[in-house]
């Protein structure tokens, strides 16, 4: 069987498109607050968080936002500015946590956004009470429509707000108000977010998270080899990306044993090497900037390459296949 076309971009962004929220930036650490971190629920399948503020500092990490940015973000910065904030000045990091409801076959996922900033809370519900809108309530905390995007917007405090549906905030308000399980109890999540954010984007997946961002990594490639075996030992995942010196993205999956770590080694490498026989140049270029290897019970993608290298990639006709 013929390997997927879009294996290079997929291995160095399709990790980034599974929340389709990918945004690059300088390197600056994006952290969200213990408030922020309530507001979440605990069941989290992965969390991605950008540090908003510095990414018109880099050409090359606004190129990439444009080109990723999917409709309905596009859509909450125009709702957001309509609120009366200035969104470059006023948001400083940007979160979005996908997490499991818990109903059905338990892969329904919701995503609820967080904002970090200095708002003028005051001045912007003062702007909705002129424009006569009404906030939704959900026990104390008052639900604010943003615009015509369907989404909402609650104040938790002065610097941290949240967005998203109703279905979306309901339970991430259960969780910051004591009614439910918040992420400040998943340990397992909390250690991961602990070692990679300091970088200026970062992610963290659990095992489901892992499992499935790795089947759309590896695209036809898994149906090769046996992974609904393998992927029950892929135990949970991270990535970091950053523009400092060029382009350098690092994913590291965790794994129950050293075999599975090398197997998945394997079968990337293997898939690259096919790739790069029938590649374009730039494929090519882009394969050679990709090192995939294990250590221990650890699989470790790293792609780096510079600010002009990373720009051919995202002209190329594979690129554009991937983020269609």
């Amino acid at each position: 069987m013929k390997l997927s076309k879009q294996f290079m971009v997929r291995l160095t962004m399709s990790v980034a498109l599974v929340l389709a929220a990918a945004v690059a930036l300088p390197a600056r650490a994006a952290q969200i607050d213990t408030d922020a971190r309530s507001a979440i629920p605990h069941d989290v399948q992965q969390l991605i968080v950008v540090d908003y503020r510095s990414m018109e500092n880099s050409p090359t990490a606004m190129n990439l936002k444009a080109r990723l940015l999917p409709p309905q973000l596009k859509d909450l910065e125009t709702a957001l500015s309509h609120s009366g904030m200035n969104v470059g000045d006023d948001v400083e990091v940007l979160a979005f946590a996908a997490y499991r409801t818990g109903t059905g076959n338990g892969d329904n996922v919701d995503v609820v956004g967080v904002a970090q900033g200095q708002f003028e809370v005051a001045d912007i519900v003062g702007a909705f009470t002129k424009k006569k809108v009404k906030p939704m309530m959900i026990r104390n905390n008052r639900l604010w429509p943003m615009g015509s995007s369907g989404m909402l917007v609650t104040f938790l405090n002065p610097t941290t707000m949240l967005f998203g549906s109703k279905d979306a905030l309901k339970p991430a308000l259960d969780a910051r108000d004591g009614l439910a399980p918040s992420f400040l109890t998943n340990n397992d999540m909390v250690n991961a977010m602990g070692q990679v954010d300091s970088q200026p984007l970062w992610s963290v997946m659990d095992q489901q998270g892992t499992q499935y961002m790795m089947r759309s990594l590896l695209g036809q490639a898994s149906q090769l080899s046996n992974f609904d075996t393998l992927k029950k030992r892929l135990e949970s995942s991270s990535y970091t990306m950053n523009f400092n010196n060029g382009v350098n993205f690092t994913l590291n999956v965790n794994t129950s044993d050293t075999f599975t770590a090398a197997t998945m080694s394997s079968l990337l490498n293997a898939a690259a090497m096919f790739e790069k026989a029938s590649g374009t140049a730039v494929e090519k270029q882009a394969i050679d900037s990709t090192t995939i290897n294990s250590t221990a019970s650890v699989l470790t993608v790293t792609f780096t390459t510079s600010d002009n290298q990373f720009e051919s990639l995202l002209q190329s006709p594979l690129f554009a296949d991937v983020v269609r």
